[in-house]
């Protein structure tokens, strides 16, 4: 049963979290707020779109810089190791 119960925690605390309110999430200014909550339909899908704009090109720098970080995670060791390898033939070699 305990094991049962580990393995039930992840999905419940994933769920939990998106389950808060939203009104926990969105913790903005009050100028903000009250400009927005002012502005007509266009002016919400401007602030949308806004949003999106200045949210994609941060993640996807991210995204970038990670998936180069896993491509060379391994690249000082292969070389090391090929360095090594260069070495013991050439002694190899010599003797």
């Amino acid at each position: 049963m305990s094991k049962k119960r580990n393995e039930m925690r992840g999905p419940v605390a994933l769920l939990a979290i998106l389950a808060a309110p939203g009104v926990a999430w969105a913790q903005n200014c009050a100028l903000c707020y009250t400009q927005a909550a002012s502005a007509g339909s266009r002016m919400i899908a401007a602030l949308r779109s806004g949003i999106l704009i200045l949210v994609l090109p941060p993640m996807l720098i991210c995204l970038g810089i990670t998936w180069m970080a896993y491509k060379k995670r391994n690249q000082f060791n292969e070389d090391h190791e090929e360095g090594l390898l260069e070495e013991r033939s050439q002694e190899n070699i010599s003797n």
